[in-house]
């Protein structure tokens, strides 16, 4: 704004030695109201940047503190559970007790979601006119797709080469599990669409859509009983529609935008929205340490034989932590290099508190207040970007899910001793990014859409059991 208002007080000040001094008056004051302009906007820069501070976010040395507790939590929350596993307390009371100060945490992260994404996207895009938004957007979406397929494909490499899947390891009672009814691939894929848009929004706050079988009677020529025929149905799940309230309010924040000065006050009452949450956010904060310490010393007492664990996914968990490993620790790290030429160093220690965070809580959705905080206060980005960036990449930018059920579909097939061709490598990977793009974001997630992908490829679904014991570690 400061380079266009200079160029136009220059070509006023040519326009002045051509016409004389009749002009100087009328020129004078568009420079004058231009100033004003640009000194309200600095007041309100200034204001912002003081209400920030005075919200609660904390300093330099008070991150650092806060930090520290939280990897001193995970510590503890280690040995904790070590020792209860060494002290053989099996309780399910006594588990619980030890895992309700985690779950009080979950709880209080969850509640903020809602909140915050519809205060953080509608903020975000107002502040954007269309344009940039639409390029915002696109090259996001290219981003999260991009790093979605490089998971998967990763993911399917690295179990083909390390065959951690051993016909032999496998136990006898893994088949116990209950049959699941299963849907095709593009029911799943209409049913993203139909979440996409929600036809009511409240119910889209607890509950979103899904296409079940169900057995129908249906009355047969010379039979007494009707018959009992499997028929697709849409039924309602309890659960965030987050798909769907992102795509509403995505496209309130933009029309509210357009609207200019006549939505200021909405846009003013979400701004303030947004920094009551993320009050809020910096005060759980502080008993993040001791809800994490809790998580996974309840997680770790909870497993059941460590030695069959052991035994039977050893490495199947080494595969997925590998894959983790070479995406997050090369590929993702090399994709910011290339395009930003800054350390991608700097930037990870800045969300390492988000990282601890995602640790304990294993929810994205958890942790995105947490990862607001890092991003804005920690690195200093464009709150504009991080609005309307990171509620989108909580919901579909899962390359971790991607990776996890590429490797844990074809995992279950080589324990049954069955050899996937290349067609059907092909169709985990790219049913694995879809799958991923549809789980929510919350707590073991993957284990429901793993259904997609071992349908698609004609694999036992009942083999999911096998994973469960290590899911929320992965």
């Amino acid at each position: 704004m400061g380079e266009i208002g200079t160029g136009e007080e220059t070509q006023k000040e040519k326009g002045i030695m051509k016409r004389g001094r009749m002009t100087n008056q009328p020129t004078a004051n568009q420079s004058n109201t231009n100033k004003q302009k640009e000194q309200q906007e600095n007041q309100r820069d200034d204001n912002t940047e003081v209400a920030y501070k005075d919200a609660g976010h904390c300093s330099r040395n008070t991150h650092n503190l806060l930090l520290g507790l939280t990897v001193m939590g995970v510590v503890m929350g280690v040995v904790f559970g070590m020792l209860l596993r060494y002290m053989k307390v099996t309780d399910s009371s006594v588990l619980t007790l030890v895992s309700f100060p985690g779950e009080i945490l979950m709880r209080m992260l969850k509640m903020l979601i809602l909140p915050l994404i519809i205060s953080s996207l509608i903020t975000g895009l107002a502040g954007l006119d269309a344009r940039s938004s639409g390029r915002m957007g696109s090259r996001a979406m290219v981003y999260y797709m991009s790093t979605t397929v490089i998971a998967a494909i990763l993911g399917v490499i690295l179990v083909l080469g390390i065959h951690p899947g051993n016909p032999k390891l496998r136990g006898g009672g893994t088949n116990s599990a209950p049959k699941n009814q299963e849907v095709s691939s593009l029911d799943a894929f209409l049913d993203l669409i139909r979440n996409l848009f929600p036809e009511n929004l409240v119910q889209a706050c607890i509950q979103q859509v899904q296409t079940v079988l169900k057995k129908v009677p249906i009355a047969a020529m010379n039979q007494t009983e009707p018959l009992l025929v499997n028929r697709k149905k849409l039924e309602y799940k309890w659960g965030m529609n987050v798909l769907g309230l992102i795509g509403f309010f995505i496209t309130f924040g933009i029309c509210m935008g357009r609207m200019g000065e006549r939505g200021k006050i909405m846009c003013d009452f979400f701004n303030i929205l947004n920094e009551i949450i993320m009050t809020m956010v910096s005060l759980i904060m502080w008993y993040s340490p001791v809800g994490i310490a809790s998580l996974i010393a309840g997680k770790i007492a909870a497993i059941g034989d460590l030695e069959v664990v052991a035994r039977q996914l050893g490495m199947y968990m080494v595969t997925v932590m590998v894959g983790l490993m070479i995406h997050g620790g090369l590929i993702l790290p090399a994709i910011f290099f290339g395009i930003t030429r800054k350390s991608p160093f700097t930037f990870y220690s800045g969300i390492f508190q988000a990282w601890i965070t995602a640790l304990g809580t294993a929810s994205s959705a958890g942790t995105l207040p947490v990862t607001f905080r890092c991003l804005e206060e920690n690195l200093k980005i464009d709150k504009r970007v991080t609005r309307f960036v990171l509620p989108i990449g909580a919901t579909i930018n899962m390359d971790g899910t991607a990776l996890y059920e590429a490797v844990a579909a074809i995992f279950i097939a080589q324990m049954n001793d069955i050899t996937l061709d290349g067609g059907q490598i092909v169709t985990v990977s790219m049913t694995a990014t879809l799958a991923s793009v549809g789980a929510a974001s919350i707590p073991s997630a993957g284990l429901v859409t793993m259904l997609l992908i071992l349908t698609a490829v004609g694999l036992p679904t009942q083999d999911i059991s096998l994973l469960i014991a290590v899911d929320w570690l992965l």
